[in-house]
């Protein structure tokens, strides 16, 4: 198998019997040969170009056009009447339900709410890959992204104002660092 992509598959184990627990009675895995069958180093790519430069792909070239890729692979392959995505990563979820719109693909792309662990941390599978120190540091981008939102929510009309208070708190935890802050429409 490929060692990246095996990589992304670590916690399936898990997954699959959270499913099995949840009802489930089927799970389309495919392998790597399924989904690549002229190799991972294919030529054709899915971008959403506008969507995907700014914000979380400013800073992770390709990455979206990976996820668009592979997401449209599926997509054909399984040719889905519902594509279930979470919030939590909410640019992936908008820049998903484009692409979708703009190659005319017959699913409804549908937004999961946030699951968060007590401490608020959002569940995600990725939280595995955090040391110690870092799982601790990690609640304060909630705790930021509530402070930020109760600003606006106060009458805070100036993004720069409610970007700063996120940054600012962020920045009193020595083991986080800011990437980046706006606000959207």
């Amino acid at each position: 198998q490929n060692p990246h992509l095996q990589r992304l598959f670590e916690p399936l184990d898990a997954d699959v019997e959270k499913l099995r627990g949840a009802g489930a009675n089927a799970l389309f895995c495919p392998s790597d040969r399924e989904v690549y069958p002229n190799g991972v180093e294919e030529q054709t790519t899915v971008a959403v170009p506008t969507m995907t430069n700014i914000l979380c792909g400013a800073t992770r070239p390709g990455h979206f056009t990976g996820v668009t890729t592979i997401v449209s692979k599926l997509f054909n392959i399984v040719q889905p009447h519902k594509a279930v995505f979470g919030v939590k990563d909410f640019q992936q979820l908008a820049v998903v339900r484009r692409m979708a719109a703009d190659l005319s693909f017959p699913v409804e792309v549908v937004g999961c709410p946030i699951v968060r662990e007590p401490d608020g941390l959002a569940l995600s599978s990725r939280n595995a890959y955090l040391t110690p120190e870092e799982r601790d540091a990690a609640p304060v981008l909630q705790r930021a992204l509530k402070a930020g939102a109760a600003a606006v929510l106060a009458g805070e009309r100036e993004p720069a104002a409610v970007t700063d208070l996120v940054g600012e708190i962020i920045a009193a935890e020595p083991s986080a660092e800011l990437d980046y802050a706006a606000l959207v429409d």
